[in-house]
């Protein structure tokens, strides 16, 4: 990081913060910049499949509607998944989170990722305040949280890595360039290190905060707690933690079978690869990644010899089935989590109110014999 230059001696007071304000303002510029600089890319990468669109719109004519069916129920399979993990990890004895909860917040938490996104924040907001209200400590929510964020996005690092590094050796089938397989698994492999770095890092005695390494565990601790959490709950076995592959494998499986609606799939450890590092362009601040994951997808899946016509028709498909129909149930069951939520904080003000020591009504007579003693005591 760029050291930040000194203000001269005779600069007035005020005039010193200009630099700070400069670099803010430009960093503000640069980010709808980068935004439309991705944009433009994916925009570069759908070209190919785009030039034949009127081909493409008899293609659709011609999907296959037992496939996209199938496709239906595989995202249905999917978002199982993500309930039977999000309720192994954040059950417990007396837990008020049930099946239902679960579902009605990983629903609402998905319709608030793909309308707010920036990687996930919105749905992770709303997830955080589900758990306060159902009675959870904050250090709590966050354990979970991260405990969560590990166990799921564990899998997506380790497919990438095994994925990358067995196409890049032939090891599996459908080669591909080094940028579309090495790379990501290197990607997978470095965050892979660093998580696990965060759990040592956190065993260790703490750094003084004002160094930078201290605030670097800052940042680190609360992710190798988490790690440390998830290692837990795969050593009791917890059946509910196959939730984190059935999220990712269902949901690949959506892609292949819009494949198979409007062609062939490509070999299996392609479309792996090429879903997950399309999935990448979630962490764009824009909408569920709209324009960055098609792009992302489409252009990885062209760089490994896929048709770009039929690439561009499985991943507009796989969209509509885990972009596009998922938000109207997430909308309803907001607004039913809602009620849940209601419910819980008139639970909580009515144990409130019976926990409150009861309050003596006190006797006219007896006021008039304090007052007369504490008179007589004067």
């Amino acid at each position: 990081m760029a050291a930040v230059a000194t203000a001269p001696a005779e600069m007035p007071a005020g005039m010193q913060d200009g630099p700070s304000a400069g670099a803010l303002s430009l960093r503000r510029l640069l980010v709808p910049l980068a935004v439309s600089a991705l944009l433009l890319g994916s925009l570069v990468l759908l070209a190919p499949a785009v030039a034949d669109l009127p081909d493409l719109w008899e293609r659709i004519s011609d999907g296959d509607p037992r496939w996209l069916a199938a496709a239906l129920g595989l995202e249905a399979l999917s978002f199982l998944g993500h309930i039977v993990l999000f309720r192994a990890v954040s059950v417990d004895a007396g837990s008020r989170i049930g099946m239902r909860a679960s579902t009605q917040i990983t629903l609402a938490g998905h319709a608030a990722t793909r309308l707010l996104a920036t990687a996930g924040a919105g749905g992770v907001a709303l997830t955080a305040w589900a758990m306060r209200r159902a009675g959870m400590s904050r250090a709590d929510v966050a354990a979970r949280m991260v405990t969560f964020l590990v166990l799921l996005y564990g899998v997506y690092m380790g497919a990438l890595v095994v994925g990358g590094l067995g196409l890049a050796t032939g090891a599996l089938p459908g080669g591909g360039p080094l940028a579309v397989t090495l790379v990501p698994a290197i990607f997978g492999a470095a965050l892979i290190g660093a998580v696990l770095y965060a759990q040592r890092l956190s065993a260790a005695p703490p750094a003084p905060s004002a160094t930078r390494r201290g605030r670097a565990r800052a940042l680190l601790v609360p992710v190798g707690a988490g790690v440390r959490d998830a290692r837990a709950l795969i050593r009791r076995g917890n059946p509910g933690l196959l939730g984190a592959i059935m999220w990712w494998g269902f949901d690949i499986a959506v892609l292949w079978a819009c494949f198979e609606a409007f062609g062939d799939a490509p070999p299996a450890a392609v479309l792996v690869v090429a879903f997950f590092v399309g999935t990448l362009a979630n962490t764009l601040p824009l909408p569920g990644g709209i324009g960055g994951v098609e792009g992302g997808m489409v252009g990885a899946l062209v760089a490994f010899g896929t048709d770009p016509g039929l690439a561009l028709l499985a991943v507009l498909g796989y969209r509509v089935f885990a972009f596009w129909l998922p938000i109207a149930p997430g909308v309803l069951a907001y607004l039913d989590l809602r009620r849940i939520v209601a419910r819980w904080e008139a639970e909580d003000a009515g144990t409130a109110v019976a926990a409150a020591p009861p309050r003596r009504r006190i006797a006219p007579r007896e006021v008039d014999d304090e007052l007369c003693a504490a008179c007589a005591g004067a």
